[in-house]
């Protein structure tokens, strides 16, 4: 049996030049994690769900105006600010994925964490929408993915439930995991390949050489909290 190899710091780039906003990554992870559509009356009152959103901005002046797109989730901090104010350690760092999980069970709906995350990426659980799907319609719900209940916090998880079936499944035979064999259901769907996602800690995988692309930033970088998404914008060189 191969060595079994250490996966970890998983991380994500996405290239925000040939993102053209179209929403894909936001309907394929509403769909691989069972987040509820709630509804525009709901939506009205800040009650949205996503775990990943697609924020539009416009450059140039009237009438010569052109919009860019970035899309949003957790960034998976290395320094999470969501972490240390959760009074029940419901949101805990994994020491073996490197990225930052939710534990539902624990949750009491504080909503501490999401009054200390600085990207806006959690969502409230404020009713049981899950309750409210009509038959036949339950059964497309993903079985590998917690149904949340009302009063809890929810947020993107790098679909960690694809990472431990591709490790699993590596293991199983005998193999490392390979370079882009894991794939989250936003960066499937993404019809332009603006989103990467791979194994930082290797240097020769995609995400690493994408991460250090000229055009990388991360949000919010002054605050220091070591987020595992680079974006990729604007100048510099192109495909190193």
């Amino acid at each position: 049996m191969a060595e079994e190899k250490q996966t970890g710091r998983w991380g994500m780039v996405i290239d925000l030049d040939v993102c053209t906003g179209c929403n894909a990554c936001v309907t394929a992870c509403a769909m691989e994690n069972n987040i509820p559509w709630v509804g525009e009356e709901d939506a009205g009152y800040g009650r949205g769900m996503h775990w990943i959103r697609v924020q539009r901005y416009w450059e140039g002046e009237y009438p010569e105006v052109s919009p860019h797109y970035q899309p949003v989730m957790c960034q998976q901090c290395g320094r999470a600010p969501c972490e240390p104010v959760c009074p029940v350690f419901a949101t805990v760092h994994s020491e073996e994925q490197q990225i930052n999980l939710q534990v539902y069970n624990r949750c009491i709906g504080t909503r501490y964490c999401a009054n200390n995350c600085p990207y806006i990426a959690r969502s409230f659980n404020w009713f049981d929408y899950s309750q409210q799907i009509p038959t036949p319609m339950n059964y497309y719900l993903n079985p590998n993915v917690t149904v949340r209940r009302r009063g809890v916090m929810e947020k993107c998880t790098f679909c960690v439930q694809r990472i431990y079936e591709g490790q699993e499944r590596a293991k199983a035979e005998g193999r490392v995991v390979q370079d882009g064999e894991i794939v989250p259901a936003c960066a499937q769907a993404c019809p332009t390949d603006a989103i990467i996602f791979g194994d930082l800690s290797d240097p020769e995988s995609r995400v690493s050489k994408a991460a250090r692309n000229q055009r990388r930033y991360t949000l919010l970088e002054e605050l220091g909290t070591e987020p595992k998404v680079t974006y990729l914008k604007g100048e510099g060189t192109y495909g190193g």
